[in-house]
Formats: structure tokens, C-alpha cells, sequence
């Protein structure tokens, strides 16, 4: 078939459109599964099997499937199903029992539901009036997933928590005006609030944190002059369908309504060889632990993903704001609560950067002087979840060098801050951002799966550590340094923490190929090696989010095994994803794997983060090691135009070099004008 075939919407890849959607819908509705009171917590793409897409196309058509996770309101049950679009039939229904496994996620009528429900419940009302708010119009709740706690009237019901804030007038931020020191244990699907758990903390901080308002932001600043990239001649990449391509790296962009963008089927064009490295690669789960043991903030700790879905969330992004540069949007298409496709125009951005020196060398002898500049490949999405804002932004190099970085940004949680203790020393769980504004301290734990196909399926993953060596008569000065690698086995072997003291690293390599030394190509994974999670051992966080205690975790393929947490996270008692997946310790050695990659912020808020957040910044990198057999960049011009570099003469008054048309591409400057693009 035509490699035209291989890259249009017909690849079993491609992400659900709406008229997909609507098919979708139709036949859970024939099938008698849709009721008034069933809402569609989750819709997705089941995608085929790897050795099917590997084989695509073939004589014979893949089935097209969506699984969905249908919640009935009335009749308080779960039913995850498998519909197959193209023999037009529900081929799967499995009805769970919620206070085994939990809920879907989190319903968008869920907000107006809770804080409908709370305003007309008497014990909450009088706990605000206790803390001087009796205008209810001017309070706006948070109702926030519940988590597993013990408590037994909340097993098998549609619970959230309710935190309270006071918007002094309209377009405040409420973030600055916490009604602390009460909490509403909300009973959705009976529409009542079970208990109202209340501590002495009444204070309600009034310091306005109104980021927008000059009297808080001040006066704009000048002196910032333009900065403009331009690409007169337009981008280095194409884009065929959802198929991208650029200096040697192909990749598929795919979208869904849980983990917003995915990449599949990355591969590098090495010479006369397409070589496959990332199979698919996604943030799978991510959770938000908070560190503060009081009673109104003990249970704070969300699924991001599981609980609240990345790609519904995703924000459109804008011209000028959020992408700078030629810039390439993509559309997106999720499903909302009732199965009905619903557009996020510009979720994708897409555009290249120059990213300073590739290499460079001044050599004394041949007198040659050379350098290299590096670019990258950007595609991103951004997400709003409640306060926090998270970008997640995929980078491929020239040199062949795989990044993810996140961005967290927003507005910290906040709290009514405690006060000193009776010793006159500060309060221990949190943060003071503000008068009487507190910041309680918590983490950012982000599961990234990285399906990994470094030159085939067949793969292997080592752990290299520096090792250092005692004197003796091999090491008679002490100076020697060298490696210790270790092959990790199994799934269980494979559930490992970083460790900075020796530079630890983990190493995917082939099983298949060896290069031109005669040694497996791979791909090493570096981590940041942050903390894991800190919540104690057999805490509910802890029992949950299992995956954030270790750095990695290996597992081998297995179509459904998606999640992190598991699928239905919400209100889970713990122990699904990957503790269940890793739970029969199969052999990881020259098999089709899946790495799982915990990274992520610990947060100490600081005042500087108030009243919004600058950018913090969380990630990884893949680096190929012996993947290719020489510096893949030799081939790269001195520059775009394949001139040679020009030195300018210095500007004599000041020293500085001249400031022309070379001077506007600093370094690192990744901003510029910006082109909009379908």
C-alpha cells in the first residue's frame, strides 16, 4: 500500500473524532446501556495491540474500539465497557462494585452539585458564620476528590470534600481569602453532607492577592525592547495527519481525554535505517500529596489524572501568550459527561527552537575553528486543574536526545496560617506566604510510561552506577573510577530509586542489534532524582499512589496496562496499576517493556510564590548511548543559511560586540513572532 495510507486518518492510532464519537454513542445507546442518569466519566481510544500496529497496514482491517467507564447516578453503579466501531456492538460490559474498586472520575455537574449541597446544609453554614461569613453569595466552594479514609458511610457513595474561600468582589482571587479551619464531607450521590469537621482556625486572611490589580501587581516595569525569531523561509518540520517529521525524528501525535498528548512510534532516520526508539510515551498518573496533618488538610492528595482527566482539562492556548515562534496548533476532540465530542481548539502546540551551542571546538593545531548550533522540536499541551496550571513539553534534539520537562504554575493551595506555637516557633506544615496566609507544603509526583522500543521490541534494562575503587595494587594512586552495572531481571527487581551519590542512571538497550563495537544500542534514562513520595508507610496517600515511591519501574507490555494508579482511581482503597502489574514478577530481559518514570517537585512554598506562581520546573531526559555509531550532527551546517559565522567588530565606546542583525539570536532566546498554522 502507499505510504500515504500508512499516515492518514486511516491509522489505528489516530485519535477519536468526533463523528467517531457520536457512533460511539449510538451503539451504547442501542445497547440499552445509556440511561437519564448515566454520565460518561471516561472515553478513550482502546488502542490496538503493538504486534497489530506494527503490522499495519494489512490485508486485514484492526477493529476500531473505545472503553468508556459509565457512572448511573440514580442507580449508583459502575459499568466499564468495550464498544467495537466497526462491528457496531458493546463486545464488553463489566459492572464493578464501587467500594472495591472505586469510581471514575470526577463529574463536571459535581461542582454546582457540592456547593449547592453545602450552602444548604445548617451545620456548615453556621461553621462559616462562626468565622464571620454569613454573605454565602460571596463564597465560592472547592469540592475536591475525597480519597479513602476509613470512614464507612463514605464506602460505595460518590463523595468529595468541600474547602471554602471568600471572593471580596468580582475577578478577586479567592486563593487569598481561605475560609479555614472547616471541611464538608459531601455525599454526591445523595445529594447530603455526611459531617462537618471543624478545627480552631477562624481567621479569614483579608491581604488582597489580586495579581491583576496595580495596586497588588504595582506598576508595569519598562525597559523590556522586543525580541524577534523569525523563520522567513517558515519551519523545518511537516506535518502529514497527525505524522510529524523533522531532521530524522517521525513521530505520531495523538491526544485523549485522559492523558491529554501522547507521542507513538518515535523513531530516528539513521542513514538507510528507520529506527525505532519510543513505542508510546504519555504521563500517565500524576498525585498531589499534601503535607499538612490537620484535620481540614490531612486528606489532600489528588490524582491529576485519574481523578480530574489531563486532556479535558487542556487549555486552548493562545497567540503571543503561550507559544512563540512559527508556530503549528493542533485541534483536539474529547468527550464530555453526556458522550458528546467536544472541541479544544489549539490544545497542541508545535514549533522549533534554537537551543544555543551543539558543539564547538577552537583547535590549536589545524587551527580550525568550528561550531554547531543546537535546535530542538517543541510540542507541548498545557492543563488547568483547579489552582495549579502544568505544561508538559516534549522536546527532540538534533543529536537525537529525547526531553520531557513540566511546568507547574498557578496559584499554591492555600490555608489559614496556625500562627506560632506556644514556643514561639512557626507552624512546621506549611508556608506563611502572606499575612496570616498559609501554604501548606506538598509534592508534585508525575508517572510518565515510556513504552520503550529502542531498535525492536526486544529489549533489556540495566542500572549503571558510578562505582569508586579502593587503592591497591591495581589503583596503586587511587584515581580509578568505573561502572557498576547491574541487569535488572524482573518486575520486582525492577523498582528502583534514584540515587545522586552515584549518578544513577537506567539503561533501555536493544536485544536485537549491536553497533559497529559490537555492544547493544540504548537509550539511558538520566532522572532529576527528587524525592518520591513522602507520605509515611501504610498511609491512605501512600496506599494509593504506590507508583511515586519508586523512581522505576519496569513491566512488560500488556495492552490495557495504562494507568499508574489503576484505572479507576477515584475513591480507590489502593493497590491497582503498577503494584498489580508488577505483581507477577515476569522476566524483563530481551522482552517488549514498558518503563515507568516517577519524576517530579517537592514543594516548600516560598513567598516569592505568592500571589501567582512563577514557573517551576520538573523532568527527564533520554540521551542515546552507543544507539548511534559516531556523533549523529556532523551533518549539521554552520548555520540555517550554510554560511560560515561572522564576527562583528566591538562597539569601541563600551567593549560590547555590535548589536545587528547576529545579536538579535542569543543564546538561549526562544521567543519571537509568532505565525498561526493548522
Amino acid at each position: 500500500m502507499s505510504d500515504l495510507l500508512t499516515t492518514t486518518a486511516l491509522h489505528p492510532l489516530r485519535p477519536l473524532d468526533s463523528s467517531e464519537i457520536e457512533h460511539f454513542r449510538r451503539i451504547v445507546v442501542d445497547a440499552g446501556h445509556l440511561r437519564d442518569s448515566t454520565r460518561f466519566s471516561s472515553v478513550l481510544l482502546r488502542e490496538p495491540d503493538k504486534a497489530d500496529v506494527l503490522a499495519f497496514p494489512t490485508a486485514t482491517p484492526l477493529p476500531r474500539e473505545v472503553t468508556a467507564l459509565l457512572t448511573d447516578l440514580a442507580h449508583n453503579t459502575l459499568t466499564e465497557v468495550i464498544v467495537d466501531l466497526t462491528a457496531e456492538a458493546v463486545t464488553s460490559a463489566v459492572v464493578h462494585d464501587p467500594r472495591e474498586v472505586g469510581w471514575g472520575p470526577t463529574l463536571d455537574e459535581d461542582f454546582p452539585a457540592a456547593d449547592e449541597i453545602v450552602k444548604t446544609d445548617f451545620a456548615w453554614v453556621a461553621a462559616l458564620a462562626r468565622r464571620g461569613v454569613t454573605d454565602l453569595d460571596k463564597v465560592r466552594t472547592v469540592p475536591l476528590t475525597a480519597g479513602t479514609f476509613g470512614y464507612e458511610d463514605e464506602r460505595g457513595i460518590r463523595m468529595c470534600r468541600v474547602l471554602a474561600f471568600y471572593e471580596q468582589y468580582p475577578g478577586d482571587s479567592v486563593w487569598a481569602h481561605p475560609i479555614d479551619g472547616v471541611v464538608a464531607h459531601v455525599d454526591l450521590s445523595n445529594g447530603r453532607v455526611l459531617r462537618v469537621v471543624e478545627t480552631d482556625v477562624v481567621h479569614v486572611p483579608e491581604e488582597s492577592g489580586d495579581y491583576t490589580d496595580p495596586a497588588v501587581a504595582g506598576t508595569p516595569r519598562g525597559g523590556l525592547k522586543p525580541i524577534h525569531i523569525t523563520q522567513p523561509e517558515g519551519v523545518s518540520f511537516e506535518l502529514d495527519g497527525e505524522v510529524l517529521r523533522w531532521q530524522n525524528w517521525e513521530v505520531r501525535v495523538g491526544f485523549n481525554g485522559r492523558e491529554g498528548l501522547t507521542l507513538h512510534q518515535l523513531s530516528f532516520q539513521d542513514g538507510d535505517r528507520k529506527r525505532p526508539i519510543m513505542y508510546r510515551g504519555s504521563i500517565s498518573e500524576m498525585v498531589v500529596p499534601y503535607g499538612d496533618p490537620s484535620p481540614t488538610h490531612a486528606w489532600q492528595n489528588y490524582f491529576d489524572v485519574g481523578e480530574y482527566q489531563f486532556g479535558r482539562l487542556a487549555n486552548s492556548l493562545e497567540l503571543g501568550c503561550d507559544c512563540l515562534g512559527e508556530i503549528t496548533y493542533l485541534d483536539a476532540t474529547v468527550v464530555d459527561d453526556h458522550g458528546n465530542p467536544k472541541l479544544i481548539p489549539n490544545a497542541i502546540c508545535i514549533h522549533e527552537e534554537d537551543y544555543g551551542v551543539l558543539w564547538k571546538h577552537s583547535d590549536d593545531f589545524s587551527e580550525k575553528k568550528v561550531t554547531r548550533r543546537q535546535r530542538r522540536l517543541v510540542v507541548s499541551f498545557f492543563v488547568t486543574v483547579g489552582n495549579y496550571d502544568y505544561g508538559f513539553y516534549w522536546y527532540l534534539y538534533l543529536d537525537g536526545t529525547v526531553e520531557l520537562e513540566g511546568k507547574a504554575t498557578g496559584i499554591v493551595f492555600t490555608s489559614g496560617y496556625p500562627g506560632k506555637n506556644d514556643d514561639g516557633s512557626d507552624y512546621v506544615y506549611a508556608s506563611e506566604v502572606a499575612p496570616g496566609l498559609g501554604a501548606p507544603y506538598h509534592q508534585h509526583l508525575f508517572s510518565a510510561r515510556l513504552d520503550m522500543t529502542v531498535d525492536g521490541i526486544a529489549n533489556s534494562v540495566d542500572e549503571l552506577d558510578l562505582q569508586r575503587v579502593p587503592m591497591g595494587p591495581d589503583n596503586p594512586w587511587g584515581n580509578a573510577i568505573t561502572r557498576r552495572i547491574v541487569p535488572l531481571t524482573t518486575e520486582g527487581e525492577a523498582q528502583r530509586c534514584a540515587d545522586s551519590a552515584v549518578g544513577r542512571v537506567w539503561s533501555i538497550r536493544s536485544d536485537e542489534t549491536v553497533n559497529r563495537l559490537g555492544h547493544a544500542p540504548s537509550y539511558v534514562l538520566y532522572p532529576e532524582g527528587q524525592p518520591v513520595l513522602a507520605a509515611a508507610d501504610g498511609s491512605p496517600a501512600r496506599n494509593r499512589a504506590a507508583f511515586a515511591t519508586k523512581h522505576l519501574w519496569v513491566t512488560r507490555y500488556d495492552r490495557d496496562q495504562l494507568w499508574a494508579a489503576g484505572t479507576m482511581v477515584n475513591q480507590s482503597t489502593g493497590g491497582a496499576g503498577l503494584p498489580a502489574y508488577a505483581a507477577e514478577n515476569r522476566s524483563i530481559v530481551g522482552e517488549d517493556l514498558v518503563v515507568w518514570h516517577t519524576f517530579g517537585l517537592t514543594h516548600f512554598p516560598r513567598t516569592e510564590d505568592w500571589p501567582i506562581m512563577p514557573t517551576d520546573y520538573a523532568g527527564f531526559t533520554l540521551k542515546p548511548h552507543g544507539f548511534f555509531d559516531r556523533n549523529p550532527t556532523l551533518d549539521v551546517p554552520e548555520n540555517a543559511e550554510g554560511d560560515r559565522c561572522t564576527t562583528h567588530a566591538p562597539r569601541s565606546a563600551h567593549g560590547f560586540g555590535h548589536a545587528g542583525e547576529a545579536g538579535a539570536h542569543a543564546d538561549d532566546a526562544h521567543t519571537g513572532h509568532e505565525h498561526h498554522h493548522h
